[in-house]
């Protein structure tokens, strides 16, 4: 069993590493507050999952909500159905809040917490390869917005991160693909080693080889803690992780949630990055397509939806979060291992790189 930790000092937690981790009643009962407890999950994973987890809970007094499956369903209305299950359940400021699922799970349940009674206790169980390399570990929470996503949202650190690798053996393949995009981004903005090594190892990788696995989601989340540790809430160098995301969040708000899967996004998105790096002269072509390459084995796409505009993406990396005195900021790469988060950049450089996406 690996353990890291994420240091923040009073809000520190643990992210715990290891197969059959969902049936560790001793694990669980370290992070639970008092006897209340509300499991979040949804109607994909609540059928693998649910009763082995419910067992481990034996004792407790636990209610469930059972959410919608898709990013199509993370919205205000959907927060707003699980805060009403809470309010009638109903939960205390000592219930623990339990998100088992992927990110969409995590993000909502992460979200809900950090409002009901102005904040409660809860701990990540992620399912799926993206949630736990990354979306469960930092404290990111929140839902959607028509016009943008994760406009609306928190920092709210859980108190445990629970991933349990046995439950990566029930994602399909496309599923799994998309968690690998969050991995190569590390490679790129931080660690050339491990860029090099995903190389050596993406094929094992994505047929979900369990020493490969748990190698992968331990270095990610090494790169991740010490991140969040050192820029919690994104004022800094945190902003790095958002490699790709600009130009991802835009696909997805262009192509309506759920069309395309996050990680899909993420790999266009990195795609771009190392594009407009290149035409910036910081990253050299043979680096920008071994990128390509590598995202390509792991069966993901690197070019833009065929019917996305130039238009479509800069209307909606408008609104993009990390927007700041009326310019787009973006996460670009030096080199494989070295990012940098720029707005200095000349805008018709970043309308080249759009048209070619669009062409």
């Amino acid at each position: 069993m690996a353990i890291l930790n994420v240091e923040l000092g009073e809000r520190s937690y643990p992210i715990v590493v290891d197969s059959g981790l969902l049936s560790r009643r001793e694990l669980f009962q370290q992070y639970v507050n008092a006897n209340e407890v509300m499991v979040v999950t949804d109607e994909t994973v609540a059928p693998l999952y649910l009763d082995n987890l419910l067992s481990t809970l034996s004792g407790f007094n636990v209610t469930c909500h059972v959410l919608p499956d898709g990013e199509e369903h993370k919205s205000l209305a959907t927060l707003a159905e699980l805060l009403d299950t809470m309010v009638v359940a109903p939960c205390s400021r000592e219930t623990t809040l339990i998100a088992l699922g992927g990110g969409v799970v995590g993000d909502i349940a992460g979200f809900a917490a950090s409002c009901y009674q102005r904040g409660i206790n809860y701990i990540q169980v992620p399912t799926t390869l993206l949630a736990q390399v990354d979306s469960a570990v930092g404290g990111k929470t929140a839902v959607n917005h028509a016009r943008g996503k994760n406009l609306i949202g928190a920092f709210y650190q859980p108190t445990c991160v629970i991933a349990d690798t046995d439950t990566l053996s029930t994602l399909d393949s496309r599923q799994l693909s998309a968690g690998v995009a969050e991995v190569v981004k590390y490679g790129c903005i931080r660690d050339a080693g491990f860029f090099v090594w995903l190389e050596q190892n993406i094929d094992k990788l994505c047929q979900c080889d369990v020493d490969t696995v748990s190698h992968t989601i331990i270095e990610c989340c090494r790169n991740k803690a010490e991140l969040v540790a050192t820029d919690e809430v994104e004022q800094g160098d945190r902003a790095l992780l958002n490699l790709g995301h600009t130009f991802a969040h835009a696909i997805e708000t262009a192509t309506g949630y759920g069309a395309w899967l996050h990680g899909e996004a993420v790999s266009v998105g990195i795609s771009l990055a190392a594009d407009m790096s290149c035409r910036l002269g910081w990253l050299k072509e043979e680096d920008a397509e071994r990128i390509r390459v590598l995202l390509r084995r792991a069966k993901l796409p690197v070019c833009a939806p065929a019917d996305m505009t130039v238009a479509d993406f800069m209307r909606n990396m408008a609104l993009d979060k990390k927007v700041a005195a009326g310019r787009i900021r973006l996460v670009l790469l030096k080199a494989i291992g070295e990012a940098k988060l720029v707005s200095d950049y000349p805008d018709d450089v970043l309308e080249a790189v759009l048209e070619s996406a669009a062409a």
